[in-house]
């Protein structure tokens, strides 16, 4: 029966957008479910739709009213529309619901500090809406790269600081606005190993992995990423998008076909585009065999490798080492 259905919030990092449309699917069927409404606003918020996700989780709380992780999701989700104030309403009343949990005294010093700072520059009421710069993310077994769609960036217009679990990028755009990317990243990185390079039609940065781990996620559990867009005097109204990734994907092809890329570099653009156009078992496969193998082997045939472990097979002139 559809009731017994369990959408966790493993499933729901996993694959946001598969969560989403099976969640679609299961509140099709039975759409006054609260739980499952609080999850679609989690998958609603991981793909940065947060009105849906404040629609979502308002309704959740109108159907159960004594459910926390309804006003959680709220709060998070206002966070993000830099609604602060709503947020804050939104954390106290869940916490007074489950004060054990920490998570909402956290969210709830944060607004406090956003509003403050919104007093201090005098800037309580937003009215300025400002354009979206897109970010996206992917990692190989030693690195992550995190990609801001920006074109024509100068060099003296970016700053980038790497800390040991947290990335901030600041950028001055074209318009004379100022952009900022604040990131606490789910792992450790090693900053005096990470880079960032400017192309004509993004800025790449690359951070070095503490361990030749697999991230689920780019940011740590309860830690929002910041993005504000602002001009002197002002600060940015609310606003939303949804991800679409095949436009991504194809404005990246269409943008990028004139870089002129060579080796390590010429050879992951051929495998990101090999995996963004590739079936879910091909990109399974190539996920299993690039962990298994210690980035010795990717497969793209999820019928052979997704049947067996697949061994390390280093070239023949290198010795493999585990370290």
């Amino acid at each position: 029966m559809a009731s017994k259905r369990s959408f966790t919030d493993s499933f729901i990092d996993e694959d946001p957008k598969r969560a989403l449309e099976e969640l679609n699917a299961a509140l099709g069927e039975e759409s006054e479910n609260a739980e499952w409404l609080c999850q679609r606003a989690y998958a609603y918020i991981l793909l940065q739709d947060y009105s849906r996700a404040v629609d979502d989780s308002k309704k959740a709380q109108q159907l159960q009213p004594n459910l926390a992780l309804a006003f959680l999701r709220t709060g998070i989700a206002e966070y993000h529309l830099n609604n602060f104030t709503s947020a804050q309403e939104a954390f106290k009343t869940g916490q007074a619901l489950e004060g054990s949990n920490a998570a909402f005294q956290t969210w709830i010093k944060r607004c406090e500090e956003k509003m403050e700072t919104q007093v201090q520059n005098g800037t309580s009421n937003p009215q300025t809406t400002t354009p979206h710069v897109k970010h996206d993310w992917y990692q190989t077994e030693s690195q992550v790269i995190v990609t801001i769609m920006l074109k024509n960036v100068k060099k003296e217009d970016i700053t980038v600081n790497f800390e040991e679990q947290e990335l901030t990028a600041e950028v001055k755009l074209l318009s004379g606005q100022d952009y900022c990317l604040k990131l606490h990243l789910l792992h450790p990185v090693v900053p005096q190993q990470s880079t960032f390079k400017i192309l004509s039609t993004k800025v790449e940065i690359k951070m070095k992995k503490t361990e030749a781990i697999r991230w689920e996620k780019l940011e740590g559990e309860g830690a929002p990423s910041t993005v504000k867009h602002f001009t002197p005097n002002e600060y940015p109204s609310s606003s939303h998008y949804t991800r679409n990734w095949d436009k991504l994907v194809g404005d990246i092809k269409e943008e990028e076909k004139n870089e002129k890329l060579e080796g390590d570099a010429a050879l992951n653009k051929l495998f990101q585009q090999i995996y963004s156009d590739g079936s879910d078992e091909v990109k399974r496969a190539m996920n299993k065999s690039f962990m298994e193998s210690g980035g010795t082997v990717l497969s793209t045939n999820w019928t052979d490798v997704g049947k067996r472990k697949v061994e390390m097979s280093p070239p023949d002139d290198v010795e493999w080492k585990k370290y």
